[in-house]
């Protein structure tokens, strides 16, 4: 009888025990996971900017429009910039917009903004209606394909004459009533060389045109080559930038002889980005930093993916050696 009472209360401990055991178990596996922290390198909610690809960079491969979204979107880029020509050529060879917002959108890419070359600028009016008729059909492009930017580069002028400058916000101006129409809005470019390489006149156009969803497009190189001050990044208000141009350039030849195709990866040049990078960050920007590059030398010596590769690891190092 003492035997069956003290098996009885070996076999009750068991199973008090087994109980209480299961009940810990459940409440360990309903309890908050923790989560495991992502690598810098494989995770871009860690980055501040979208990394993405202007594809001026692999323009010397002479690749359809359709492969270099694919690639790029291979590469691990975030976001790309097409150029109007490319998707020129892929509609009159029986192509759509449809068929190609489905392929960016089925890539995971944001369509950053678009490059075309359209004469709004011009003195002469008879250019400047045609360059009128050409942003009309390119904002139509940009709209086919779910994009809301396109770049407005200063074209059809010599020289800049700074009496103008009002005149010069008219035409900016005219560009962006248009852009309303279609839900897409010129981003007024700023080129080193070109007559419009002042981050001020830039500016001050911008401004002047009074229209809320004035915007401009700025380039390090550009900034750098046109001899403007980094400094000056502290006077504009990042949020409203869109798309920043990321590159770096060498220290010879000296500024004022730089050519596009002098510019390199991002690192592998003189461009101070530990000093830039913060201050565009300070200055409200959180959008892409694309990659804008035009060294025929790369395009000489390494495959398109080598060089996709390169700017995308390249970019993304700057990033966070920069902010970190």
């Amino acid at each position: 009888m003492l035997e069956k009472k003290i098996s009885r209360r070996n076999m009750l401990r068991t199973t008090g025990l087994a109980v209480l055991g299961s009940t810990f178990a459940g409440l360990a596996s309903c309890a908050p996971k923790k989560k495991e922290e992502p690598s810098p390198e494989a995770s871009s909610s860690k980055r501040p900017f979208r990394v993405c690809l202007n594809v001026s960079t692999i323009a010397g491969y002479k690749l359809p429009v359709q492969k270099q979204i694919d690639l790029c979107a291979e590469a691990g880029f975030e976001g790309i910039e097409l150029w109007t020509r490319d998707v020129d050529a892929f509609v009159k060879q029986g192509g759509t917009y449809e068929t190609l917002r489905r392929q960016l959108e089925g890539s995971g890419l944001l369509l950053e903004n678009m490059i075309g070359f359209a004469s709004w600028f011009a003195d002469d009016l008879s250019k400047r209606k045609e360059g009128l008729n050409q942003m009309r059909h390119d904002m139509e492009m940009v709209a086919g394909l779910g994009g809301k930017f396109i770049a407005a580069p200063a074209q059809g002028v010599t020289q800049l004459d700074r009496t103008r400058l009002p005149e010069y916000s008219e035409r900016y101006r005219a560009i962006l009533d248009l852009g309303d129409e279609m839900g897409v809005t010129p981003i007024l470019e700023l080129w080193g060389a070109g007559i419009l390489n002042q981050l001020s006149d830039t500016m001050a156009i911008a401004i002047a045109s009074g229209h809320s969803r004035a915007s401009v497009l700025l380039d390090f190189y550009h900034l750098y080559r046109g001899g403007n001050s980094f400094d000056s990044l502290r006077l504009i208000n990042g949020k409203i930038l869109p798309v920043f141009h990321i590159n770096d350039y060498p220290e010879l030849p000296p500024r004022t002889e730089l050519r596009d195709s002098d510019r390199v990866f991002p690192g592998d040049g003189i461009c101070p980005f530990n000093k830039v990078l913060p201050l565009l960050y300070d200055s409200g920007f959180r959008g892409g930093l694309s990659v804008e590059l035009f060294n025929k030398g790369y395009w000489e010596t390494m495959d398109v993916k080598e060089v996709l590769k390169k700017s995308f690891e390249k970019t993304t190092q700057v990033i966070n050696s920069s902010m970190g």
